[in-house]
């Protein structure tokens, strides 16, 4: 596993240097920023990621305007008390995706929210004050606890809300099988804790966040 300064040399090498690789970086927000996000607004973008898994963004993208109608604006309260006439409702409105399996994950995620909101005050405290050094659990969690947010869905509602983290993209993959870390996309517990431990050193060594990390681990490929 090379340095981190080492990895940044090959990013910025293949982005035309450091100032057009850096112009690429995102900021995430900060925990504080985290903690004043609304819960339905969580929900809304797990809403939004778990839909677009195997689907053309462009056309979800295109009807989010009806998803936010039809789902009450996805207020947590509202959507974790959905029954079946609901469903029912919401297979018929042709302002949305009509897929049940993803209907169905949306009211179990309220529930889950609705669970964070109680026992955290909110959902988004819970995020917010999640360490960073142990990121993998969290995604873990998520997949568990949550609906259809297993793998990259949950990794990159986190990365959209502005959560710091990582994504294993099939970039970000490649660069961790060539510094020896994994030898394919990581899936085990063991696999994943060592990917963690990788992220870890490189942001002491670097001083960076995991989301501009995994951006750069990206570029390098």
């Amino acid at each position: 596993m090379r340095p981190f300064d080492d990895i940044y040399a090959i990013a910025s090498d293949r982005k035309g240097g450091p100032e057009a690789l850096e112009a690429l970086l995102s900021c995430p927000k900060s925990p504080a920023e985290l903690t004043a996000i609304p819960d339905d607004r969580w929900l809304s973008m797990m809403a939004r990621c778990l839909f677009q898994a195997g689907f053309n963004w462009k056309v979800i993208d295109s009807k989010w305007e009806g998803f936010e109608a039809a789902f009450d604006g996805f207020d947590v309260g509202r959507v974790a008390f959905f029954h079946d006439e609901d469903m029912d409702r919401l297979l018929s409105d042709k302002r949305i995706v009509r897929n049940g399996a993803k209907i169905a994950a949306v009211i179990d995620n309220a529930r889950f929210l609705s669970d964070l909101s109680r026992d955290h005050g909110s959902a988004a405290r819970f995020f917010a004050d999640w360490p960073n050094d142990d990121l993998h659990s969290l995604h873990q969690l998520i997949a568990k606890q949550g609906a259809r947010l297993g793998a990259a869905t949950g990794q990159r509602f986190l990365r959209w809300m502005g959560r710091d983290t990582y994504i294993l993209s099939t970039d970000v993959v490649a660069r961790l099988v060539a510094e020896g870390i994994v030898q394919k996309q990581p899936t085990s517990k063991r696999d994943m804790a060592a990917v963690q431990q990788a992220f870890n050193t490189w942001s002491q060594q670097s001083a960076r966040g995991m989301t501009q990390i995994s951006q750069i681990l990206a570029f390098s490929v």
